[in-house]
């Protein structure tokens, strides 16, 4: 690692085959906690290159345990995290809404580690009962249109490096990496980056393979539609720049998008929401990501369109019969 380190120090890089070699390498624990912190502390400091990121996503995918489910058609809303926003739970909401419409949905979701509290963190708090079990994903798929996937039970390798991000708590590259190395490999992606540059660079790879996606960066500094401020999208037909008032939205301020300050507030505005008390703002935020999912796995559509359906999936409690069904599934 003193090697690898020095490297890095140097500012140099690493070619795709060298870090998925030195990732595998942290994953298997050949280095110590402060020589895996001193890693992560540099690329904090420093742009990391495609190659780097190719490598590392390579290697994760290689350790990864598949969940099996390469039957179905999955779209998958992530976000990287480390916006440092505090939103509460949008892409998690965004799936719910996404099932409840009629698509199929594999959520990869992980505590929350540079925010209060991610899709696990949710998801726990109301009651489900994490599994890596291939019967109890593809039930999950079938009747409550969507499973949730929480990353430590698919990447056991990354066992040695929770701790360290955890007391770290600030966003690493693992935050870049996290919507790229969903097992199931979902064949519809929306990613949602903190940062332009990342943006760039998720687009580069993603054109290398044969998913259909969408990648979204809000030119505010949000790794979601936050309908602040205007966003930028990435897929195979091209990059566009949208604000909210061109897609018939008023602009919201941070503070009504706000994830709470503890995770059993975040919880009351997920359930808020998926029970249609959620504010205008807060249904507006959800319904639009959720309508960018489903233009993802149906390009033809119309952005308005994909909302109605989305709208229609939250209003008449679809989305909710899908977490609820979840739930029931998960305490089976």
């Amino acid at each position: 690692m003193k090697q690898i380190l020095n490297h890095l120090f140097e500012h140099k890089s690493f070619n795709s085959q060298e870090a998925r070699t030195i990732l595998t390498n942290i994953s298997s624990g050949k280095y110590n906690a402060s020589q895996m912190a001193a890693f992560m502390t540099a690329y904090c400091m420093r742009s990391i290159t495609v190659d780097e990121l190719e490598g590392f996503r390579d290697a994760m995918l290689d350790l990864c345990l598949s969940p099996r489910l390469d039957q179905y058609a999955l779209i998958d809303l992530c976000g990287t995290g480390g916006d440092g926003k505090d939103t509460f739970n949008i892409s998690t909401l965004a799936s719910f809404v996404v099932a409840g419409a009629g698509y199929l949905v594999a959520k990869h979701g992980n505590y929350g580690v540079s925010s209060g509290c991610g899709s696990s963190n949710v998801m726990e708090f109301l009651g489900y009962q994490f599994s890596n079990s291939p019967a109890h994903l593809q039930k999950s798929v079938e009747k409550a249109g969507i499973c949730f996937l929480h990353a430590p039970l698919f990447h056991p390798a990354m066992k040695n490096v929770a701790p360290i991000r955890k007391e770290l708590g600030v966003k690493t590259f693992f935050n870049m990496l996290g919507p790229m190395i969903n097992p199931a490999k979902p064949k519809y992606q929306v990613v949602g980056v903190f940062s332009l540059e990342l943006a760039r660079l998720y687009a580069y790879l993603y054109q290398k393979t044969d998913k259909q996606y969408t990648i979204l960066h809000g030119l505010d500094g949000y790794d979601e539609i936050s309908m602040t401020g205007g966003f930028k999208t990435f897929s195979k037909n091209g990059e566009f720049v949208y604000t909210p008032e061109q897609l018939g939205f008023e602009r919201i301020q941070p503070l009504q998008i706000g994830g709470g300050s503890t995770i059993k507030e975040s919880a009351d505005i997920f359930m808020n929401v998926l029970t249609g008390k959620g504010t205008t703002a807060q249904n507006d935020v959800v319904l639009s990501n959720a309508a960018i999912g489903i233009k993802t796995i149906t390009p033809q559509k119309s952005f308005a369109d994909c909302y109605y359906e989305a709208e229609a999936s939250l209003m008449n409690k679809r989305a909710l019969f899908s977490f609820n069904t979840l739930l029931d599934i998960g305490n089976e």
